[in-house]
Parts: structure tokens; sequence; C-alpha cells
């Protein structure tokens, strides 16, 4: 018997991984939904087990189109920018809330057995504490923060009917990000602008820290996260619980880019989070190993890239 699932974001950079890590198994048939407003049709995986359907699943008309019942569903579409939403919240609305409560429906339909919810440290907002644990109250002081905390309560309060895990990615990055997209990836717009521009702009204090946690973990992790009942009706965070600040990841991406270009320091993003790091004591109870390899991923990431540039 063959096991249907739903991604939704599917060209877009996590959901595209996902999918080629869930198409190994070829008892799994993978449908992805995408819209391509910034998710590219190159990124779906060209794979027998892989169907793409286009659509945007704020509108119910999309749901139209969707003729199976998935048994998960994996919701890792929507708009990842807090500055886009700053300046667009109703569509960040739209793209982030109104997306899960149509899923929600979906899922209930189909008596769909779990949704995995790509949520966000956004949510945490600038607490005191710095390191965030999924017990403390959601705090967010971006609209995109507020969109994702939203989605989250929805997801609680049909919890009873559609069972969910929720994931609070902290800064997901590696080969398949969009190095054109300078408003989405914070360490791929810096690779990006190392061996393209100029100057490299940085937006905010080269002394923010961020917790960057390589996606070839969420593959690795995905198949636990999706089948384990343990899973159920739980929110975790998905990061190493290590700090880097904004100005060590520079370093090391002028050293192998060989670059000595002007890093300028401009006036930050509305809302943006200064200081976040994840508290993973939940993650290791449900037997989650991350592992903290941050600067052999990142050389791998800007070779990668810079590969890719020359060709």
């Amino acid at each position: 018997m063959k096991t249907k699932i739903l991604i939704t974001g599917i060209a877009g950079f996590i959901g595209s991984q996902i999918a080629y890590k869930l198409a190994e198994s070829q008892t799994n048939i993978i449908y992805g939904i995408d819209n391509l407003v910034t998710g590219k049709i190159s990124n779906v995986p060209k794979r027998k087990n892989i169907k793409f359907i286009k659509g945007d699943l704020s509108k119910k008309k999309t749901f139209d189109k969707i003729k199976f019942k998935a048994e998960y569903i994996l919701h890792f579409a929507g708009q990842s920018s807090g500055e886009k939403s700053y300046y667009d919240p109703v569509q960040d609305l739209n793209n982030n809330t109104l997306t899960t409560i149509n899923l929600i429906n979906y899922g209930i339909k189909c008596k769909s057995k779990k949704i995995v919810y790509a949520s966000s440290v956004s949510v945490y907002g600038n607490s005191k504490k710095k390191i965030y644990t999924e017990s403390d109250n959601p705090k967010p002081i971006s609209c995109y923060g507020i969109s994702k905390v939203a989605s989250e309560y929805y997801l609680k309060v049909y919890s009873n009917k559609l069972p969910f895990t929720i994931l609070r990615l902290f800064n997901i990055f590696g080969i398949g990000q969009d190095m054109n997209n300078l408003k989405q990836g914070m360490l791929s717009i810096y690779i990006a602008q190392a061996i393209k521009n100029k100057k490299i702009i940085i937006k905010g204090s080269l002394n923010r820290v961020r917790d960057f946690v390589h996606i070839d973990e969420l593959k690795q992790n995905i198949n636990k996260i999706l089948k384990s009942k343990r899973l159920n009706n739980e929110i975790i965070n998905f990061g190493t619980g290590k700090g880097t600040s904004v100005k060590s990841a520079l370093k090391i991406i002028k050293k192998k880019t060989k670059t000595n270009k002007i890093i300028i320091e401009k006036i930050g993003t509305p809302f943006d989070q200064y200081k976040s790091i994840a508290n993973t004591k939940k993650l290791k109870k449900f037997g989650i190993k991350i592992k903290n390899n941050f600067n052999q991923n990142l050389f791998s990431f800007i070779k990668s890239s810079i590969k890719n540039e020359k060709k």
C-alpha cells in the first residue's frame, strides 16, 4: 500500500529538499503544491513518485485540483521574509495563516494522520532569555512572526481532529537556497553578495547572533518527525543550540570566497530579532539528534555557490 504525502512549497528550498528525501522510498507517493511565486519549477525533484500541482493554497479553488486523500501533510509553503511581511502584512497573512486554515480543513476531511507545520523562531520575538524554550510565551515582534503564531493556535484548536507536529525552525541554510533572493536566507544573502556584488551590505548589527542549522539535519530526521506518534501535538525547536554571530559568519565567507570587499552596515530590517538560539532539550528527549558542524557545512555551501556561479 502506497503512502500518500502532500508537501506544500515543494518548489522552494526546504520543500524541495524534503521531497527528495521522502521520494527515496518507493512506498511513498509525493504530491507537491506550489504557486511558483518564489519557488522554481526546476527545484521540483524529477522522480516518478512525485506529482506536481500548481496552485495557491490561500484559494479554496486550489483544493478542487487535489483529487487524493493525503495520509500526511507537510506544510512548508509560505512567505518567509520578515522584511516583506512588514511592508505587505495582508499578503503575509494570506500566505502563512489562511493557507494553514485551508490545509487543516482538507486534512480533517481526508482524515489525515498528521500535519507537520514549519513554524519559525520568529514567534519568540526579542526575549530577554535569548535562548528560546518551547514553553516560553510567544511574543512576536514582526508581522511574519504573528502569522506563524496564529497558525500554531489554529492547529491547536483542531488537534483533536488532525494531530500536528510544529517545528519552530531556526535559521535553516544549505545548498538549494535561492542566491538571487536578497530578502530571504541570511547566509545565502551574504554569500551571494560576496560572490557577485562590489560590496556586502548588512542590514542590522554585526553582533546579532543566530542558531544556524543545516538543511541535511531536517532531511535526516523528517521520517521520524512524520511517523512518530510520540511527536503528535508537540511543538519542537529545530536548531543546534549553538549561536554564531553575523560577524563570525562573514569572516568565514570572506575567507572562503577570497574577497576583501567592503562590508557596509545599514539600519536593520524593522523588528528583526537580535539574538536567537534554540533550547534543544525537548528535541533530544524525542531522540532527534542535530549535529553542529557549522563551519564545515558553511564551507560546502560556499564552495557549491561559487561553482554554480561559474556555470
